[in-house]
């Protein structure tokens, strides 16, 4: 049984809900608590007041203040109605209700509520409530933010990434992120044309906003409430502190919910937000005689015959109204006279990694035999046993008498040393 609440306390946290006024919800109700109580005991009362009255009372304030008083006598589950299932679609796994949810994903309801973080008042908490850790790293120009999920969060994606959005088909344009796809698989389309074009989509994942998530689990089937939920456990809104140095265009996006950069759902939810954009893209590729394949936010489109003018206009404006950037400043154009490059793989006549990639790790093999792998490991990288046969990996992929070549340099280094 709950503690009993005084009088004047109730009053007090319910007025600190009225003076919130940012809706009804155990995010909300949490934020407005911690007013007057301590973090965790807020979040646990207000999810005790949320499973007593999932909907709004019509008079808030007086009605949550009689509850809080009348809390330590209030029965502690809520009989529901039996909820009206849609029928599911691609192949998307049926959540009939947030009480399944919760359990698919091994939490508690109020758990569910915390982690999506509804109210978005963990953004404007102390950086130990956060769930995401943040990281910069530098690019062409400017910086990257890196968002990535705590424990808890990550794994609460992890599941939503195997048992709910695995199933759910991604366009065939698609090759990024995607099973049995890959770089080369992206760029192999290309091989051998006359001209290479390939466009870049600026900030990939900040661009898609928690909308256009909700909208790819509403069309698999899955009711408003379930979506709704679904969508905030794989966005987030970056806290105001992490915003300090960035341009004005990444700062307006990651200010609010969008697919976090370092989340493991967000890969695999960009490829279905951009299917109107792949199948647009194929639509009209088709019918102008060229090829078009996306490898995350890498667009390529080759042909004999190409108005690349034209290719770069309608592409532009394509992507602009299904709610993406394209980076223009990042265009390319190849012809076969040229070293044709998709996703680091040459594509003149069938894709390879460069020569100059090869024989850098070759160099950089024969360098760890003579002084031994710590002294070449100048970017300190954890592991970096994994990171050069990563790199050989990549080459092998499209050049397995390559990697044969380096794999055997490779076994006869001492990795300890």
């Amino acid at each position: 049984m709950s503690p009993a609440i005084e009088p004047d306390l109730a009053a007090r946290l319910a007025r600190s809900f009225e003076l919130l006024d940012d809706g009804w919800g155990s995010s909300t109700l949490a934020e407005a608590f911690a007013e007057v109580l301590e973090p965790g005991p807020a979040q646990e009362l207000a999810g005790r007041v949320i499973d007593l009255m999932p909907v709004e009372p019509v008079d808030p304030v007086n009605t949550l203040r009689r509850v809080l008083v009348d809390l330590p006598k209030l029965p502690t589950t809520v009989v529901t109605l039996d909820p009206v299932v849609a029928p599911m679609r691609f192949g998307a796994v049926e959540i009939p209700d947030l009480a399944a949810l919760a359990l698919l994903l091994n939490v508690t309801p109020t758990e569910l509520e915390w982690f999506a973080d509804r109210g978005g008042w963990l953004r404007r908490a102390s950086q130990p409530l956060s769930h995401y850790r943040y990281r910069r790293l530098p690019k062409a120009k400017g910086m990257r933010l890196v968002e990535a999920p705590k424990v808890r969060l990550r794994e609460i994606q992890r599941r939503i990434l195997h048992r709910v959005l695995a199933g759910i088909p991604a366009d065939p344009a698609c090759h990024g992120f995607e099973k049995g796809c890959s770089a080369a698989s992206f760029a192999a389309p290309h091989a051998g044309t006359a001209v290479v074009v390939r466009q870049d989509l600026r900030d990939f994942f900040p661009t898609i906003g928690v909308a256009r998530v909700r909208a790819v689990f509403v069309a698999c089937g899955y009711s408003p409430p379930v979506a709704r939920v679904l969508a905030e456990l794989c966005t987030t809104a970056s806290p105001v502190a992490e915003l300090r140095g960035l341009d004005y265009f990444q700062r307006t996006m990651l200010a609010a919910r969008h697919l976090p950069q370092g989340a493991p759902t967000s890969p695999r939810l960009a490829n279905l937000v951009a299917r109107g954009l792949d199948r647009r893209l194929t639509g009209y590729a088709r019918r102008h005689g060229l090829t078009y394949t996306r490898y995350a936010d890498d667009l390529a489109f080759s042909g004999n015959d190409l108005d690349t003018a034209r290719l770069i206009w309608t592409v532009t404006r394509i992507a602009r109204d299904e709610g993406f950037t394209v980076h223009t400043g990042k265009t390319l154009i190849r012809r076969a006279h040229q070293r044709q490059v998709l996703a680091g793989l040459v594509v003149n006549d069938a894709p390879a990694a460069p020569r100059d990639r090869y024989d850098a790790v070759r160099a950089l093999l024969h360098n760890c035999l003579r002084t031994g792998a710590a002294a070449q490991n100048r970017h300190g990288h954890n592991d970096f046993r994994a990171h050069v046969y990563g790199l050989i990996s990549w080459i092998g992929e499209t050049g397995p008498h390559r990697r044969a070549r380096l794999l055997a340099m490779a076994d006869r280094v001492d990795w300890t040393s």
